[in-house]
């Protein structure tokens, strides 16, 4: 049976809520409806940096002290609100909609010590948006022992049948590469190879280095860091980090590479080196998979980044690279889509995750119901 799903997806570059509907059995997409896209303000993006600094020190995962519980409020009302603005601009009302697929945003993730935390308050949104709400994708894979991360592969799977079915994409293994404010990858190679990680650092790193150094939110269309020059050394000595040697899967905080120090470079060459930090954490995922890649499909944030898709260019060549459009796809809504999906999956029983994408010892469903 096919659901109207909606999806919201607030990711780790914490820029703002995505919004995106899909008609979906769970198993494959019938039609991709619209998206919508609300930001956060200043005000809340700093509370939930906040929040970021703060989550380091929770006991346990249910828990809300001081200012999380602030900022759990402000994500809550900020979903209630792109799906307010989001059904008024597409008119539509909320017993068109089957089921609402919340990610949440997530505030710590430590899959060793089996902890995930996304704050969002379901219950409420439910009640808000008068629409059930799947939420909590990540816990039953942490607790089964995987690592929660990455959730979006069964999705991608599902748009690169799509593709073959439609001819539009060769055969042999490709690569679909999520830059948000992490990187992570699917490899795909026909219907029985998945495998997918989380690669390094996306956009997180060099945001933060923008709003510090620049006063700017991020570099668009990496024309900042087209300026700069890239400090090679700098970017085999981070690589050398234990994370990059370990083998699919695996994933990250977005915190975990903060602590590296850029020196006294200029603000350009800082820029510059991030970016291509970013592109060579995700190129040198190529050692850890079976076979070399023939294509890669980039979405997310980092797929408007020229500066960036050009840099992955050179370290993956002769692959081809291209940006999802291209394909018909939306690197803007991609993740919301995939929360609207996971959210059908979860309904039905299905898979979210599999010992290949997140080290769960077998195929994992997931997701709590929350009804209005």
């Amino acid at each position: 049976m096919m659901l109207t799903a909606l999806g919201l997806m607030s990711g780790t570059s914490l820029d703002g809520v995505d919004v995106a509907l899909i008609e979906t059995d769970g198993e494959q997409v019938k039609s991709f409806g619209p998206s919508g896209y609300r930001p956060y303000t200043n005000a809340e993006r700093g509370l939930l940096r906040q929040a970021l600094a703060e989550a380091v020190h929770l006991p346990h995962r249910d828990v809300r002290p001081g200012v999380l519980a602030e900022a759990e409020r402000a994500v809550t009302l900020a979903h209630a609100e792109a799906v307010a603005a989001f059904t008024a601009q597409n008119n539509l009302k909320p017993e068109q909609i089957d089921i609402v697929g919340f990610h949440g945003q997530t505030v710590l993730h430590r899959p060793e010590q089996r902890m995930t935390v996304q704050i969002g308050d379901a219950r409420a949104l439910a009640k808000m948006i008068h629409i059930p709400v799947v939420h909590d994708f990540r816990a039953a894979d942490v607790d089964a022992g995987g690592q929660g991360a990455p959730l979006v592969p069964v999705y991608h799977r599902a748009l690169v049948r799509s593709l073959r079915q439609e001819s539009l994409q060769e055969d042999g293994p490709v690569i679909v590469v999520n830059i948000g404010g992490v990187s992570n990858i699917t490899y795909i190679d026909g219907d029985d190879t998945l495998i997918a990680c989380d690669t390094g650092p996306g956009n997180a790193l060099l945001d933060d280095f923008m709003d510090r150094t620049t006063g700017q939110a991020f570099d668009g269309e990496g024309k900042f860091a087209a300026q700069g020059k890239v400090d090679e050394a700098w970017i085999a000595r981070a690589l050398q980090l234990p994370f990059f040697a370990l083998s699919p899967p695996k994933s990250l905080d977005r915190n975990d590479f903060a602590a590296l120090e850029l020196g006294s470079m200029l603000p350009a060459d800082g820029a510059a080196t991030l970016t291509a930090f970013t592109a060579a954490a995700i190129a040198h995922v190529i050692q850890l998979l079976p076979k070399r890649p023939r294509s890669w499909i980039i979405c997310g944030g980092g797929a408007r980044n020229l500066t960036m898709l050009r840099m992955l260019r050179e370290r993956v060549s002769p692959a081809s690279v291209q940006a999802a459009e291209t394909l018909g796809w939306s690197s803007d809504a991609i993740e919301a889509q995939a929360f609207a999906f996971l959210a059908a999956r979860s309904l039905k029983g299905l898979p979210l995750s599999y010992p290949a994408t997140t080290g769960v010892p077998r195929p994992m469903t997931g997701g709590v119901i929350a009804r209005p």
